[in-house]
């Protein structure tokens, strides 16, 4: 079994490239979903959070996102020790799952996957890219968040320029009609090469 990244900015796109690629077939893992579960439901990760921001980042048993974001998206030493705690257990979610999947590859969609060494693991990896303008359009739209807000994030992750010479196949995702092209392309493909 094959794995193929899927990585991009905020806003890029690459979770409903994510969803078109399932509904060709193919299994697909959204890593920040599952690591959003495993924050809420693993005690471990409970205990070490806890130990590292403070009580208030869980209230009454669920995780206090806002409080979380606040103390983590300004300090990159911080974010840095979140994602410490929390990538290791969801790359061996991850490994147990794809264990499980039938086919000739698996998606594996991840923000930061260049950022945190997940590369690493894909047999190649696809970069969604967008222009910024439009990224953070998207985000306006679907978040209630500050401009300044979405920039601080954005200042997180790697540009695209760094990430595009890691990356294997690089899918600009502008209009749906035309990104939904190119994604039955690189299925074609990848299907072939695997």
């Amino acid at each position: 079994m094959k794995i193929v990244g899927l990585t991009g900015g905020m806003g890029s796109g690459k979770t409903t490239i994510a969803h078109m690629f399932k509904k060709l077939g193919v299994a697909v893992y959204i890593a920040d979903s599952e690591a959003k579960k495993l924050i809420q439901n693993s005690p471990e990760i409970h205990m070490k959070l806890i130990a590292l921001l403070g009580e208030k980042v869980y209230e009454n048993g669920i995780l206090n996102k806002r409080f979380m974001a606040e103390k983590i998206f300004n300090n990159p030493d911080l974010l840095e020790s979140v994602n410490a705690i929390v990538h290791p257990k969801v790359k061996e979610h991850f490994s147990q799952w794809a264990n499980r999947q039938k086919g000739n590859y698996v998606i594996k969609e991840a923000a930061i996957l260049f950022e945190n060494g997940g590369y690493r693991d894909c047999d190649s990896v696809i970069l969604v890219t967008a222009p910024k303008k439009i990224r953070i359009q998207r985000i306006l739209n679907r978040e209630n968040i500050t401009i300044d807000a979405i920039e601080a994030r954005m200042k997180n992750q790697w540009s695209d320029t760094k990430k595009k010479k890691m990356a294997d196949i690089v899918l600009e995702n502008i209009s749906l009609e035309s990104t939904h092209l190119k994604v039955e392309k690189i299925h074609k493909k990848l299907s072939q090469n695997y």
